[in-house]
């Protein structure tokens, strides 16, 4: 598994499909454990992470850290992606056409990864993920499949820290992804 993901990876680090090659400092793949039954996906690095070259190293990334934790998960124990590897500028949502260009890579990273669930975080990632249009709060909580594995998608960290409101559905989610898992394991 990781002699396939290094081999995308470095793919990914002279990709040039789309403009925000340009501007990035770091391609941003995915860190975790490979051998997850837990695979985050978000939509786009930020700031911190095209620095960084790591997923969710930011204030949203330490809300994720706890998020987690709260489900009794270590960071380490699970995997953390993007849709798409390079930062838009001005931390923008993805393009379609951003999506389309990094797709590939994603698909392949979730293949060789194959979790057993996929927790979708936020409009872009889900709707990357499943081609449905319907709003987040819609969607969030119910169970989906994407290649063969199932889907969650919840709120991205960083809608939370703009709306904490929101915290406890976001606390519903996990709890089903808990549940999940460790009928999973049985």
């Amino acid at each position: 598994k990781e002699k396939s993901l290094d081999k995308i990876r470095k793919r990914v680090s002279s990709c040039k499909k789309c403009s925000l090659y340009k501007e990035r400092k770091n391609t941003v793949f995915g860190k975790g454990d490979i051998n997850t039954r837990l695979l985050f996906i978000g939509e786009a690095p930020g700031k911190e992470e095209d620095l960084i070259g790591e997923p969710f190293v930011g204030r949203a990334g330490i809300l994720l850290t706890k998020i987690i934790n709260s489900i009794g998960f270590e960071r380490k124990d699970i995997y953390i992606a993007n849709c798409i590897k390079c930062r838009p500028p001005l931390n923008r949502p993805p393009s379609e056409d951003e999506l389309r260009q990094c797709e590939e890579y994603l698909i392949e990273q979730i293949k060789i990864i194959n979790p057993k669930l996929i927790c979708t975080l936020g409009k872009y990632a889900t709707l990357n993920l499943l081609k449905i249009e319907e709003p987040i709060s819609s969607l969030r909580g119910n169970f989906y499949e994407y290649l063969g594995i199932k889907v969650i998608p919840t709120f991205h960290p960083a809608y939370l820290l703009r709306n904490p409101r929101d915290k406890a559905l976001v606390w519903e989610d996990m709890k089903k992804i808990r549940s999940f898992l460790k009928n999973e394991s049985i």
